[in-house]
């Protein structure tokens, strides 16, 4: 029956049995007749009528909430008038009571959006709200306390900002409070405890500050209290296991909380299940009334600060065998020290999770850990754990992940180890394992991550690692493998191969182009022939090359142009020849390396290649005339520089040029680059160093803007400094290196001795000036979060150069923004190698042995806190700490040597203290205006800033530990810091589209 015919005879039918007249009555009976029928458009069904909704209050609420609210899968789609809203998607209504009203509203997971209306206040009979993971934004609103018979909200995964309505606490019945994940901040208002029977507080994953409000310690009846993922902190309560008996579950993980850790929860609390404290500030003892715990399964305490020293401090292990359900320990990253207590093996046979990793443990792996059958993760990375681990794992069956990298084992990998059949992770690297790698290893039929890089393995890659299909990140690097790699040619799934740094020879298979998921591939540093397989023009989502180091021939395959993943390729250092492609990766000269290929000719103009016409085959005779000439003239050369020499002590010194570089470098005398400064007049200084000055010029010959670094050799180690640069920068090229265009070594005007050296000039400068600019004028835009990072790659890949694959290990000693140029597409391009090192490994001497004398190099500041008590030699582990510094440095926009760092505050721990829910108190502030701008734009864009600046600062801190064993090596870092450059490019495009 249409809505308005309805009311009409409704109404009609009231007046007539109003109406004092006979006739009219007769009329009404008819009408009379059809009441019932009437009034069922007061019931609840389908009849379209305008009294089908019996409670106008409710109805109005949930169309306000309706009206603001987007909801693009139509979840919401039966939310209409003529249907009775107790049967709309979601709501539940009173059953017997009339008129009905709203119970629940449960709209979890519809992907709507769009804010909270306030009108849900009067739904005055709601109990049950939850709008949870959907995308809710804007505020909590205060209406939601007027809906008093509420015992359960949960807005929890939703968008929602500003503070928690303190009038919360006005819902005296409410039993279950969800809030977590989403963008809440401030305190926790201590109006919270005024719910005497609320049982689950969840307030994790928020930008929650402050302390827990004593009130909240109340809440006796309080079961589950979540508030991981949050800046909040000071000491709990040692009583809050009596204030809190009835806990259940306990998350404070990923805060600043800090002080002891209360033994109450132990002592009280004996129902609690679940305790994670990890990622705090906790100090002290681990308390032994944990073995109280009967119906404890999950303890997480790692990354704090707690201490175990001596047998007394490692009770608690003892006492932790009493709780026959734990499936979970984790107490890696923590200052645990000693042997590893037999009474590990006391442990529950439930027990799953076992991660000791990070601490400072010593001696061996107790046998005793063989009886935790039920182990699925065993971590014991990042100790001093030595001796062999046979005996002690291989009882184990049930281990999925096997974490022994970074420690001191020595021996071979037992055979045994084959028994893991269940093994899917497994990192034995930065060992001292030696002998070769067990063929048992190939039965390990689930392994897909396998690293075994960094020790002293010998022998060939067993036959049988074929077996090994479901492979998806294997490491083999820096061993003394040799032979064939046949064996690891045809993983399907693999997507990082690392086998550089060997002595594997024979040709590259082509059936790793059937290796269609891989994204790096690094060879290496070894001695593979053959040519470049064009099957690798398949690997579509190849985004790193490595094949320098060779000894590959042939041309480069035209199929490497289609890879447009491809951003870093280095084909260096082999016998390649023909043209260079001109397409794809080699588009872009800053992702390619082709050094030392001699027979290699043309492709873009960026890559300064000769010119193919060059290599004709008369071209080709000549070079080969060329090597049986260059001898004899040498020879003859140096019988000339002889008499030469003889002849200018007898002689008045006169200008002349001694360049040693070679004939592939440009010679250049004293006048020419007199000449080229203006005399080395003030206008043309562009900067002074510790032994000289560096003048801008334009050589007239050669027609290039160059920067000439003259040493003051009246300042001692100028000389050596000058020596120790040619004899680095003759044996280097990498394209984020300075290059240079020679070096001269003669007399000036007056006869006084002479010595520069000459480089490309680079138009914007070193990055101190971008980072610090003097407001003398020249100021330069900030440098964007984009630009940053691409400065932070591009100086990792140079000392990942350096350090790793440059031949002769070379350490840089004075890592600092202005040795650091930038060019005209603000590439940077490291500099100054005055005071660098050449350190060799153990296989040629002492460990850290350099070529110079032993002293402190570099720049206060910058300098390895190990290093800078003097006493020892260089090592890469030196750099490293630099470019942390440097990391740091670009990112707060502070110097090391800033003068609010006082009192013991250094720009490690600043940061770190801020480390990782405040990281924008401490970042720059250009940047911190660029993430406004983002936030302004798209969350996901803020998100996506956000995590790569906590990525970036995760990456610094790393490289600036203390300890020097600690930190990651330059491969690593330059490979991560890779990875967060990609991540946020693409997560930045995706934000934009």
């Amino acid at each position: 029956m249409p809505q308005s015919l309805c009311v009409y005879i409704l109404q009609v039918a009231v007046k007539c049995l109003m109406c004092r007249s006979k006739q009219l009555a007769k009329v009404a009976m008819p009408m009379l007749i059809l009441l019932p029928l009437l009034l069922l458009c007061y019931g609840v069904g389908n009849v379209h009528c305008s009294t089908v909704h019996d409670d106008s209050r409710d109805l109005q609420a949930l169309l306000d909430f309706r009206k603001g609210v987007s909801d693009p899968s139509g979840a919401l789609n039966n939310w209409t008038i003529n249907t009775h809203f107790c049967r709309w998607t979601g709501i539940t209504c009173t059953l017997k009571r009339r008129p009905l009203r709203v119970l629940s509203l449960t709209l979890t997971g519809k992907s709507l959006s769009g804010q909270i209306s306030s009108s849900l206040g009067n739904l005055t009979f709601l109990g049950y709200l939850d709008l949870s993971n959907n995308n809710f934004v804007g505020p909590l609103p205060d209406a939601l306390t007027n809906c008093s018979n509420l015992t359960t909200i949960d807005l929890s995964s939703n968008l929602l900002v500003g503070s928690i309505p303190p009038k919360l606490g006005l819902l005296s019945n409410l039993q279950y409070l969800n809030l977590k994940s989403n963008q809440l901040n401030g305190n926790i208002p201590g109006e919270l405890g005024q719910l005497v029977n609320l049982q689950n507080l969840l307030l994790a994953e928020n930008n929650l500050s402050g302390e827990i409000p004593h009130a909240i310690f109340n809440l006796s009846s309080l079961q589950y209290l979540y508030l991981h993922a949050n800046s909040l902190g000071k000491a709990l309560p040692s009583n809050i296991g009596e204030l809190l008996p009835n806990l259940i579950e306990l998350t404070l993980e990923n805060n600043m909380f800090e002080g002891p850790i209360p033994a109450s929860l132990g002592n009280n609390a004996h129902g609690l299940q679940v305790i994670d404290l990890s990622w705090n500030n906790f100090t002290g003892k681990i308390p032994t009334s944990f073995g109280n715990l009967s119906n404890l399964t999950f303890l997480s305490l790692q990354k704090n600060n707690l201490v175990a020293r001596d047998d007394q401090d490692w009770e608690f292990l003892n006492t932790l065998s009493n709780c026959k359900s734990l499936t979970a320990l984790s107490l890696s990253f923590n200052k645990l020290q000693g042997s590893i207590p037999l009474s590990i093996g006391n442990l529950s046979t439930s027990l799953q999770h076992l991660l000791l990793g990070g601490n400072s443990l010593s001696g061996q792996v107790p046998q005793s850990i063989g009886k935790l059958s039920g182990l699925i993760i065993l971590g014991l990375e990042d100790n001093y754990l030595s001796g062999t681990i046979e005996g002690s794992i291989e009882n184990l069956k049930n281990l999925k992940v096997l974490l022994l990298q970074s420690n001191k084992f020595t021996g071979q990998i037992p055979s045994s180890i084959s028994n893991l059949t269940q093994l899917i992770h497994l990192y034995l690297n930065e060992n001292e394992f030696e002998g070769s790698i067990p063929t048992s290893l190939g039965n390990l039929r689930q392994l897909q991550y396998l690293d075994l890089s960094y020790n002293n393995l010998q022998g060939y890659i067993p036959t049988n690692f074929a077996n090994l299909q479901q492979l998806i990140e294997l490491y083999l690097s820096h061993n003394a493998l040799r032979g064939d790699i046949t064996p690891i040619s045809t993983f399907g799934h693999l997507n990082t191969l690392d086998i550089s740094s060997n002595e594997l020879t024979g040709p590259i298979p082509d059936s790793l182009g059937k290796c269609l998921d891989l994204v790096s591939l690094q060879m290496d540093q070894n001695f593979l022939t053959g040519s470049i397989p064009t099957a690798f023009g398949n690997l579509k989502t190849l985004r790193m090359l490595n094949l320098s180091h060779n000894n590959l021939s042939g041309s480069i395959p035209q199929s490497l142009n289609v890879l447009e993943s491809l951003i870093n390729l280095d084909l260096s250092y082999n016998h390649l020849r023909g043209q260079v492609p001109k397409n794809g990766v080699f588009e872009n000269a800053t992702a390619v390396s082709l050094e030392g290929n001699w027979g290699l000719c043309g492709g873009g103009i960026d890559l300064h290649m000769p010119s193919c016409s060059a290599f004709s085959k008369k071209a080709q005779i000549g070079y080969y005339l060329i090597r049986v000439l260059i001898p004899i003239f040498g020879f003859m050369s140096l019988i000339l520089l002889v008499y030469f020499l003889l002849l200018v002590k007898k002689m008045p010194r006169r200008s002349s040029s001694l360049t040693s570089f070679g004939e592939n470098f440009l010679k250049v005398s004293y006048n020419d680059l007199a000449q080229a400064t203006c005399n080395f007049t003030e206008s043309t200084l562009i900067g002074r160093g510790s032994y000289g000055s560096v003048y801008r010029g334009k050589l007239k010959e050669a027609k290039v803007e160059v920067a000439v670094k003259v040493f003051d050799l009246e300042m001692g180690g100028a000389e050596r400094s000058f020596l120790k640069e040619c004899e680095a920068l003759r044996s280097i090229q990498h394209r984020n290196l300075l290059s240079i265009v020679t070096a001269c070594s003669t007399v000036d005007n007056t006869g006084r001795v002479f010595k520069a050296l000459v480089y490309e000039f680079m138009a914007n400068g070193n990055l101190d000036k971008w980072l610090h600019p003097k407001g003398d004028g020249k100021a330069h835009e900030p440098l964007s979060l984009t630009q940053r990072i691409s400065i932070a790659v591009n100086i990792a890949d140079a000392l990942d150069y350096l350090h790793h694959d440059c031949g002769r290990t070379t350490i840089h000693c004075d890592l600092k923004p202005s040795n650091i140029l930038l060019d005209d597409d603000m590439n940077a391009l490291l500099g100054d190698f005055g005071i660098a090192s050449f350190y060799q490994d153990s296989l040629s001497g002492p460990a850290g042995l350099i070529s110079s004398s032993v002293g402190v190099k570099g720049t206060i500041g910058y300098i390895a806190p190990e290093y800078a008590g003097g006493g020892r030699h260089a090592s890469p582990s030196d750099d490293v700490y630099g470019f942390g510094i440097i990391l740091l440095e670009m990112m707060t926009g502070r110097r090391p040597t800033d003068p609010t760092f006082k009192d013991g505050v250094s720009i490690v721990n600043f940061v770190d203290a801020s480390f990782p829910h405040e990281i924008f108190h401490v970042i720059d502030a250009h940047l911190t205006e660029e993430c406004k701008n983002f936030a302004e734009a798209k969350t996901a864009s803020e998100s996506a800033v956000h995590q790569c600046l906590v990525s970036v600062l995760e990456v610094a801190l790393s490289c600036t530990k203390p300890i020097p064993s600690e930190r990651m090596n330059m491969k690593e870092i330059a490979s991560r810091m890779h990875v967060i450059q990609t991540s946020y490019t693409s997560k930045g495009k995706q934000s934009r589209l």
